[in-house]
C-alpha cells in the first residue's frame, strides 16, 4: 500500500510541476496528464510496481468519490444571479442539445461501425450519452486569459455543469438497461422515469442545501463551514442514491444552494478549498485515464475512434447551429452574437466526466472496450486539437 501511495504522490508532484509548463507552452493540461499517467504506469509496471487500480473499483471510485467533488465545486462557484439571466440558453444546451447529440452520435456510430451484433443500438446510445458530456475547462482558461466576454464564459461553464448531470443520468439509465438491472419500457415511460430521477434528485439537493445553509448561520469558523459543505455534498449524494434518484443532480442543487447562501467573509476561503478538491479529483481522473490507456485502443479501434470524432463534431454542430438560435429568439432570452456560435461549437470539448463514465463501464458488457476506446480518442482529440487550436479560431473570428 505504501508503494502505491508513493507512486501517486510522485505523480501528483509531477503534475504540479508540469501545470505551469503546460500553460506556458499552451498545451492542454488534461492531455499532459494522460501522457504522464501512461508513461509513469509503463515505467512503474515495468519494474514490478502495482498501480493499485482494479476494474471492480472504478465505478465506486468515479461515481461516489470523484464526480461529486467536480459537480459540487462547479455549482458552488457559479454566479447564481448571472446564471438566472441566461438559464434558458444554458438549459437548451444542457438538455435538448444533449439529447440531440446523444441520438445523432449514437446513430452515426451505429451506422459507421455497422456491426449490429457486436455493437448494437444500445451500445451506440451509451457511447452517445458519455460523449455528450461537455467539459469546457480547457477552453475556459484560454478564453479568460484573452478577456473573453463573461457571458460567453458563463454559457460554456453553465452548460458543462447542467449538461454533465443530465448526461450522467441518461448514461446510468442506458447502462442499467444494458446490464439487465432495469427492464425495457415504452419510450414515454422511460422518459417519464428519467424526469422523475432528475426531479427527485433536485428536490433532495435543494432540501439538503437549504438545511446546510441554515446550519451555516450558526457555524462560525471557516474550517467548520468547509466540513459542512463536504457533508452537504456527500450527504445529498448518498441520500439521493438511497431514495433511487439522481445523486449527481442532488449534489448540483446542493452546491447551487450553498453557493447562493455565501455571506460570511470566511466563505471566500471555501471557494479555494473546493478548488483544491476539484483540482485533485480532475487530476486523478486524467492520470487514471493515462494509466489505463493501452496502445491497442488506437491500433485496433482507430476507425471507431475516427467515426466517434466525426459524429461528436457533427452532433455538436447540429445542436449549436440549429437548436440554440431558436432558443435565443424566445421571449426573455437575449440574442447571441453571431461570432459566438462557432466558439460554442468548437469549444464543446470533452474531458473529465467523459473519461469518468468510460472508466465506470461494466466489463461484463461485450462492447465496453470499443466504447472506452472511442471515449479516450475523442477526449484526446478535443484536448489536443480543439482546445489547442482555439487561438487560431479566435484570430479567424476577429474582424
Amino acid at each position: 500500500m505504501l508503494q502505491i501511495l508513493s507512486f501517486y504522490a510522485v505523480l501528483l508532484a509531477l503534475a504540479l510541476v508540469l501545470e505551469p509548463l503546460a500553460r506556458r507552452a499552451r498545451l492542454p493540461f488534461g492531455a499532459v496528464l494522460v501522457l504522464l499517467g501512461f508513461a509513469a504506469a509503463e515505467l512503474w509496471i515495468g519494474i514490478g510496481g502495482d498501480t493499485g487500480l482494479h476494474w471492480r473499483w472504478f465505478d465506486d471510485l468515479v461515481f461516489q468519490v470523484l464526480l461529486p467533488i467536480l459537480i459540487f465545486e462547479a455549482a458552488y462557484n457559479l454566479a447564481p444571479r448571472h446564471l438566472l439571466c441566461n438559464l434558458l440558453l444554458i438549459l437548451t444546451l444542457a438538455l435538448p442539445v444533449m439529447l440531440l447529440s446523444t441520438a445523432l452520435i449514437g446513430a452515426l456510430l451505429y451506422v459507421g461501425i455497422a456491426h449490429a451484433s457486436g455493437f448494437p443500438w444500445l451500445a451506440a446510445l451509451i457511447a452517445g450519452a458519455l460523449l455528450s458530456a461537455t467539459d469546457p475547462a480547457a477552453v475556459l482558461e484560454l478564453l479568460r486569459r484573452i478577456g473573453a466576454p463573461p457571458r460567453l464564459l458563463l454559457l460554456l461553464d453553465g452548460e458543462g455543469l447542467f449538461n454533465d448531470a443530465n448526461a450522467i443520468v441518461l448514461f446510468t439509465l442506458l447502462v442499467a438497461l444494458a446490464t439487465g438491472e432495469q427492464s425495457w419500457q415504452r419510450w414515454d415511460e422511460t422518459a417519464l422515469a428519467m424526469v422523475g430521477v432528475l426531479a427527485g434528485g433536485a428536490l433532495v439537493g435543494l432540501a439538503g442545501g437549504s438545511l446546510a445553509a441554515l446550519l451555516g448561520r450558526v457555524v462560525a469558523g471557516p474550517a467548520e463551514r468547509g466540513v459542512l459543505t463536504l457533508v452537504a455534498a456527500y450527504g445529498a449524494f448518498a441520500a439521493a442514491v438511497q431514495l433511487g434518484v439522481s445523486g449527481v443532480v442532488a449534489v448540483l442543487c446542493a452546491g447551487l444552494m450553498l453557493g447562493r447562501a455565501r455571506r460570511a467573509p470566511g466563505d471566500e476561503a471555501l471557494s479555494v478549498l473546493w478548488a483544491y478538491k476539484a483540482w485533485l479529483a480532475n487530476t486523478l481522473l486524467f492520470l487514471i485515464a493515462g494509466i489505463t490507456v493501452q496502445p491497442a485502443m488506437f491500433t485496433d479501434q482507430w476507425l471507431a475512434i475516427l467515426i466517434g470524432i466525426g459524429a461528436t463534431l457533427a452532433a455538436r454542430a447540429a445542436g449549436v447551429f440549429l437548436l440554440l438560435p431558436l432558443a435565443a429568439r424566445l421571449p426573455g432570452s437575449e440574442r447571441l452574437p453571431t461570432a459566438w456560435y462557432p466558439l460554442l461549437w468548437w469549444g464543446g470539448t470533452r474531458g473529465a466526466v467523459t473519461l469518468a463514465l468510460a472508466l465506470s463501464l461494466p466489463v461484463e458488457l461485450p462492447y465496453w472496450w470499443t466504447i472506452q476506446s472511442i471515449a479516450y480518442g475523442v477526449v484526446l482529440w478535443t484536448l489536443l486539437v480543439q482546445a489547442g487550436s482555439m487561438p487560431l479560431v479566435l484570430r479567424w473570428l476577429r474582424p
